[in-house]
């Protein structure tokens, strides 16, 4: 079992430069030279670094010091009578914005990961923001609180070593986002990774989109195997040469050079959002994609980095009036025109852009009626949904709030065809999450690729699986203690009450510090990854 060292490379391999400007005479000797050089650069790939500025100017006027980072807390506490935000919650930071013994359970064997993908010592910059798979599951890319990306690639099939294939290694690493500061706001951006989209791979190079809270970055990742030599206005030490001490020409060839990866920041899509963005998804038509804050869902075409559309605007014209803010969306994965997005009430509103250029009327709104009988002083605050997925075949969404997973059939609003308790023996903790703030968790949720098993995660590094067709859940922890090579992975269980055996934990027990927020699934195979605070863990199939 290997395991490498990560978030150490603090920088990309490619770093934004200037663009060198000089006036050379028409049919010089220089300008031939030149021309030849550029030539052998665009057949090796050095000069596809194509940086787009971010305009100058928001798009809005300025505007008073913007309201809490989480506005869904100061609007709920705001609604509870307790008062406007104060002071510590400008400061505060965001919560993080997600066998054969096991043959009852679900009918798959998972073993524990192949490669644990960790830094050996993390910071809060460490910790992973996020995790997403390619639309082959060839590479998997992590965000974290950093601003780095770090893409793994899928090891090829061995015959000596079958039992290798699933193991991923690194790829790239490179530092996505910066921190900044807005001086007209007087707010600083963190450079953490919010979210990780891939775009469908169309050639040899692989294109991703990631986000902090401002600023939507269209990154490519390709490989060079080849370096031109022979520049006419470069020296062989890369020094500059006088175009008028050049007396002959050459032209200049291609030799072999190891492997490298290179990551280009190509499109830069910022100042287009006053609040922080919470999410992203690119639509099936490859053009465009969505990305989303509190309260507005702007449209980008992929090509176009000075403007959007707006398409959503819940903002009142009072926000005292605030009664609810964006917390997901994602397009439909086959209709171009149709997309979801969650609220902090709890709803979901399916629209379409062909009845609108502003889709603030919905076409369809799932909610599920408030059992009266069950209503706490929490239950504003754990209904609210954290993260929105449609399935593969575009027929079901699935939803999940602090508690509960949902599926909803889009044919059907008025309730969920299908709900499953992720961690139902905190409902009488709530209290005390609140007061740790971990009841503001955000939770993702992910289907497998047949849509048949579902997978969210929990406290005490536990992850939760539901099997739709037959019922049944398995709870599993990621951990480096239970976390031996090609080892079958237990089942655990959470003794509420009363006499606790030997292999359950017991509730008052539960590490509250330790969680899984964010998880992924490979999109053809039995593959999930889970990031742990600052641990990679990626499960598959048992290889017999």
């Amino acid at each position: 079992m290997r395991v490498p060292v990560l978030h150490k490379q603090l920088g990309p391999s490619h770093r934004q430069g200037e663009v060198e400007k000089r006036t050379v005479s028409v049919g010089s000797p220089g300008r031939v030279a030149r021309t030849l050089d550029c030539a052998a650069c665009l057949l090796s790939g050095a000069s596809d670094a194509v940086i787009i500025a971010p305009r100058a100017a928001d798009t809005e006027a300025p505007s008073p010091p913007a309201p809490p980072r989480s506005i869904s807390d100061w609007l709920w506490r705001r609604q509870c009578g307790c008062g406007a935000p104060n002071a510590s919650l400008f400061t505060r930071l965001p919560a993080p914005e997600k066998m054969k013994c096991f043959s009852r359970y679900l009918p798959y064997l998972f073993r524990p990961p192949s490669t644990i993908l960790s830094s050996t010592c993390h910071t809060e910059a460490d910790i992973i923001s996020t995790v997403e798979f390619n639309s082959t599951g060839e590479l998997l890319a992590t965000g974290d609180k950093g601003g780095r990306v770090v893409v793994f690639q899928r090891e090829q099939e061995s015959k000596t070593q079958p039992h290798r294939r699933g193991e991923y290694n690194v790829y790239s690493t490179f530092q996505s986002h910066e921190p900044e500061f807005d001086y007209l706001k007087s707010l600083e951006i963190e450079e953490k990774i919010n979210k990780i989209k891939w775009l469908p791979q169309q050639n040899a190079a692989y294109f991703l989109l990631s986000t902090n809270d401002k600023t939507v970055k269209l990154w490519k990742i390709s490989e060079r195997d080849k370096r031109p030599e022979g520049y006419n206005l470069k020296d062989e030490d890369g020094r500059i040469r006088d175009p008028s001490t050049i007396t002959s020409l050459r032209v200049p060839v291609l030799q072999p050079m190891d492997l490298m990866v290179e990551a280009t920041a190509r499109r830069i899509f910022s100042n287009a959002h006053t609040y922080h963005i919470n999410s992203i998804s690119v639509n099936s038509d490859l053009q465009t994609f969505i990305s989303t804050d509190d309260l507005r869902v702007n449209l980008w075409n992929l090509e176009i980095t000075d403007r959007s559309f707006n398409i959503v605007d819940i903002k009142p014209a009072n926000m005292e009036e605030l009664t609810e803010v964006i917390t997901s969306a994602e397009f439909h994965p086959q209709q171009c025109h149709t997309f979801a997005y969650s609220s902090s009430k709890g709803s979901i509103r399916l629209c379409d852009m062909r009845l609108a250029a502003l889709c603030d009327k919905h076409c369809k709104y799932f909610e599920e009626p408030e059992d009266p009988a069950t209503r706490s002083f929490f239950s504003e605050i754990i209904s609210s949904i954290s993260d929105v997925k449609f399935s593969h075949n575009g027929r079901y969404l699935m939803t999940r709030d602090y508690l509960t997973v949902k599926v909803w059939d889009l044919q059907m609003e008025n309730k969920p065809v299908e709900t499953y308790q992720v961690h139902d023996y905190l409902r009488g903790k709530l209290c005390s999450l609140y007061e740790n703030d971990c009841i503001f968790d955000k939770f993702e949720c992910v289907w497998n690729g047949s849509d048949s098993v579902i997978m969210t995660g929990s406290y005490n590094n536990f992850f939760r699986m539901f099997d739709r067709n037959t019922k049944r859940d398995v709870t599993l922890e990621a951990s480096r203690e239970n976390s031996k090579p090609r080892a079958i992975l237990k089942p655990r269980k959470v003794c509420v009450g009363g006499k606790r055996r030997k292999d359950e934990i017991s509730v008052d027990s539960l590490d509250f510090s330790k969680k899984i927020l964010h998880t992924t699934w490979h999109p053809y195979e039995n593959i999930i990854a889970v990031a742990a605070t600052n641990n990679l863990y990626i499960f598959q199939d048992k290889v017999n």
